[in-house]
């Protein structure tokens, strides 16, 4: 998907592991952004405090 094939062995496994820690970090952001946005809503309309 993003060529790591044709990488070495050390090099393709640390390009695995810098893909991996930048998608987990999107998700993070996007997770805290999303939660931040619409959390208080979501409690509102589920009753809670």
């Amino acid at each position: 998907m993003f060529g790591l094939e044709s990488l070495s062995g050390s090099a393709q496994a640390v390009a695995t592991v810098g893909v991996v820690f930048a998608e987990a970090l999107v998700l993070y952001v996007g997770y805290g952004a999303l939660s931040g946005a619409l959390g208080s809503t979501v409690l509102d309309a589920l009753g809670g405090d």
